[in-house]
């Protein structure tokens, strides 16, 4: 019956007279008006309700297609030409070269997770770590303080500490909802943090780009991001709300749920949508009896990614550098400002694919040597780890497809013409940090919404600053809070899509189903999101410091968690 309804409104929409459409995809926003929200809106509410996200992404994508290629003949040339477009959106998303790099990072680190489960890594990381994380909480703590570790990259984040901590929350009995909400918090919110990341040299050339428009060319851009750290909410405010949740053994809403089966029940994930994605602890990569396990076999294999990853952002950066800058680095090769453009500039899917190929032939190496596996068994293991993550491939290939559905619809430009109007001072922030979690939740993707917003955020703040009085280091100051709010409205929205794809990695990396994962951070995201606006954004509008905005949103989460949330287990605080 839900699908019989899904088809008549197909059909309805092919029956609107959109033969007038013009094909400039600047003047689409305008002409298709609403219909641009439908691809994302059709996405989203399939997949809650059905609870498959492919099938979800692959209607979203032919619903915008459809209204792109409906004409004033038929019907069925219409859908001829929308399933054509489709096959060709998704043939680009993987031509490019930004997002076949990812595809082969993903697929490969899956082959490297894979043979040192063969080795036996993890499970003596886990039985290390089962030593010292005794209860649910420190287990939690462990997991929180990694992926401080892996600052660099959030997908790197998420594929690698959520197999090796896997074993370890299992056996505490710790829900995949929550070891999967763990990972998603600590990994785009650290790597936006990070002062050196993949993430660093995309959001300096958006803050330089956008005050080039308000007439200052010679701004210094990493000061300029810098000095939004402070007012990244959002993301210090989560991870403040992971420690918290973990030191007070506290959830709520489904989170509550999900933990309360996992601790009383055994059952880890819901058995309803039980989920063998990425399962890596299954008979085929279990070691073989008689083998020792060693947790250099994990550490080793793992410290070489991250090594060979940092070592490949810095040399690939150089390559691509050019000019006044490139002379600069060639003159003091190691100072702080050639590595944070090296960085800034490095093409980070291509390097970690690398860095994980590199310590995938790490890990056989070192399984051949000490008589783990043949090389046959080695390959064939690395391959069914590779397979084990094709699904995910698979997902994001979609995800980028109807995102570049929507881009043609001009979807995100109609969402700024609607919300972006007219704004009072004090408020002006906080619909930036709205607008860019309604672009982000919609598209799925954070850095599109910041190439989005903050060429029209800085502009808009300069402007309205200016009208109400504002000027020199009010001004400046409140441009700035502004910029913060782009940078952390775009994770915010991307932590409750069920379309983004670090939240899918993080699902696939957990072994958890990705609606229950999004099903059960939605909540605490949206939380710590209206935290970040009533202690952060709105205040911060009005010149109140910093110093007493973080720690008073850290005192409201701690006492929402205490009082509100609910002890899941006996030793809770």
């Amino acid at each position: 019956m839900f699908l019989k309804n899904i088809f008549i409104a197909i059909l309805f929409l092919s029956l609107v007279p959109f033969s007038g459409f013009a094909s400039n995809v600047s003047d689409n926003s305008t002409l298709f008006g609403a219909f641009t929200l439908l691809p994302p809106l059709v996405a989203i509410v399939l997949a809650f309700i059905t609870r498959n996200v492919v099938f979800s992404l692959f209607v979203g994508i032919f619903v915008g297609t459809f209204i792109v290629n409906v004409t004033s003949s038929n019907i069925f040339v219409s859908f001829f030409a929308a399933f054509v477009d489709m096959s060709s959106k998704m043939v680009g998303s993987l031509a490019d070269s930004w997002n076949a790099g990812i595809v082969m990072q993903v697929l490969t680190i899956g082959g490297m997770i894979a043979v040192i489960t063969k080795m036996g890594g993890p499970r003596a990381i886990a039985e290390k770590l089962a030593s010292r994380a005794k209860t649910p909480a420190s287990a939690q703590i462990y997991t929180w303080i990694m992926g401080f570790f892996i600052f660099f990259d959030d997908y790197a984040n998420s594929l690698v500490i959520g197999p090796i901590m896997k074993p370890v929350t299992d056996r505490l009995k710790i829900a995949r909802e929550k070891l999967a909400f763990v990972i998603d918090a600590t990994a785009a919110p650290i790597a936006g943090l990070a002062l050196i990341s993949t993430w660093v040299g995309y959001e300096l050339s958006l803050i330089k780009d956008a005050y080039v428009t308000i007439g200052q060319p010679d701004i210094n851009a990493f000061a300029i991001f810098v000095e939004t750290l402070p007012y990244r909410f959002y993301n210090i405010l989560m991870l403040g709300f992971v420690l918290f949740s973990a030191l007070t053994l506290r959830e709520f809403g489904p989170m509550y749920k999900a933990a309360k089966r996992a601790h009383h029940k055994g059952h880890l994930t819901d058995p309803k949508n039980e989920s063998s994605l990425m399962n890596q602890e299954n008979s085929f990569m279990l070691p073989k009896e008689g083998v020792s396990y060693s947790i250099f076999n994990a550490i080793i294999p793992i410290f070489v990614l991250i090594i060979v990853a940092i070592v490949g952002f810095y040399m690939n950066g150089v390559s691509a550098l050019e000019g006044e800058v490139l002379k600069a680095v060639e003159a003091d090769p190691f100072s702080f400002y050639a590595i944070r453009e090296s960085f800034g500039s490095a093409d980070a899917s291509v390097v970690i694919f690398q860095a994980a190929l590199f310590a995938s032939l790490v890990a056989i190496a070192m399984g051949l040597q000490q008589k783990i596996f043949s090389l046959h068994e080695a390959i064939e293991t690395w391959v069914h780890g590779v397979k084990a993550l094709v699904i995910t491939a698979v997902i994001l290939i979609l995800a980028w497809s109807l995102s570049a559905v929507m881009k043609e619809l001009g979807t995100a430009s109609y969402l700024v013409t609607i919300l972006s109007d007219s704004t009072p001072q004090f408020i002006l922030p906080t619909i930036i940090f709205v607008l860019g979690s309604i672009i982000s939740f919609s598209t799925g993707t954070s850095y599109g919404t910041m190439g989005i917003l903050m060429p029209l955020t800085i502009p808009l703040a300069n402007a309205v600053g200016i009208q109400t009085g504002l000027e020199g280091a009010d001004l400046h100051d409140y441009i700035v809070l502004n910029v913060g709010a782009v940078l952390t409205g775009a994770i915010f929205g991307d932590h409750c899509s069920p379309i983004s794809d670090t939240s899918i990695l993080s699902s696939m990396a957990s072994s958890c189903h990705h609606m229950d994962h999004i099903s059960t951070q939605l909540y605490y995201a949206l939380f710590v999101g209206i935290v970040a606006i009533v202690c952060g954004f709105l205040p911060a509008a009005f010149g109140v410091s910093t110093y007493i905005l973080l720690p008073l949103g850290f005192l409201v989460i701690f006492l929402v968690l205490r009082f509100y949330g609910k002890p899941y287990i006996k030793e809770a605080y």
